[in-house]
């Protein structure tokens, strides 16, 4: 099984299924993640939880429009203490976010789930921990002044696989995960699936 909808707009996941020989079609699932977020939150639903439920979420809402394919929904969420980080709405917003980080380690979580038939049939979550340097603010300023606004705002505030790795002094789990998409389970469940 070598073919897969990927219900996101994310070139980051699609190319990493592209470079693992998983030939991808996208589908944004244009779920509203904010106010399904809030709502998690208010019923006490941790970082771990929420992350899944985007996750199939978005492949089952994909899912229910083609029913015969195996669809992929993702989500990553950052952990800071127990507060989630979200994606920033501005260049003001993505610096608070660096503020608040500097110095400190924090979980970024990343769940995938494989929809057909509009329901679940496999789900996976993993993290990855990730310690940001005590940086000053111009080193701040400066690493903001280097992403584009498609970036900044397509993503988390940090690109791993860009100039976002030199922000931290310990990098601990996957980098697929941290970039959004853990291949090597995917990869597994899609050997194994029938």
């Amino acid at each position: 099984m070598n073919k897969i909808i990927l219900a996101s707009k994310s070139e980051v996941r699609k190319k990493i299924l592209l470079d693992n020989g998983i030939f991808c079609q996208a589908e944004p699932s244009k779920v509203d993640e904010e106010i399904i977020k809030r709502s998690l939150l208010q019923e006490g639903a941790s970082p771990e939880i929420i992350s899944k439920n985007l996750a199939e979420l978005k492949a089952n809402k994909v899912s229910n429009k083609m029913p015969e394919e195996l669809v992929l929904g993702a989500d990553s969420v950052i952990d800071l203490s127990g507060e989630i980080i979200s994606k920033p709405r501005s260049r003001q917003e993505a610096l608070d976010i660096l503020r608040k980080m500097n110095g400190k380690s924090h979980f970024l979580i990343s769940s995938v789930c494989i929809s057909k038939k509009g329901s679940m049939i496999w789900n996976y979550t993993d993290k990855a921990k990730l310690v940001m340097k005590d940086l000053n603010e111009n080193e701040l300023k400066n690493y903001l002044s280097k992403i584009s606004d498609k970036d900044l705002y397509s993503y988390n505030v940090y690109q791993i696989e860009g100039n976002g790795k030199d922000l931290f002094s310990e990098i601990n789990g996957d980098k697929n995960t941290i970039m959004g998409l853990p291949i090597t389970k995917i990869k597994n469940y899609l050997q194994e699936y029938k």
